[in-house]
């Protein structure tokens, strides 16, 4: 297991959990999320591919739609 913060929240995740299996196990719809990953933008394309390390830092907002 490790340990990540998300949203000033530490959580834990199984080793070799990529960004996208985050998200599902978060139950979270990945189409309507920006995500900050360590203090930059995670570019969508990116997150099937960027694997979770140890200590690091999301900021997972959701995108709604108004007006």
């Amino acid at each position: 297991m490790l340990e990540v913060r998300i949203n000033g929240e530490n959580r834990l995740f199984p080793a070799a959990t990529m960004v996208l299996e985050m998200l599902m196990i978060l139950k979270l719809e990945p189409k309507l999320l920006v995500i900050e990953y360590n203090g930059d933008i995670l570019h969508r394309q990116d997150w099937e591919k960027t694997m979770l390390q140890p200590g690091d830092r999301f900021e997972i907002v959701t995108v709604v739609g108004g007006g």
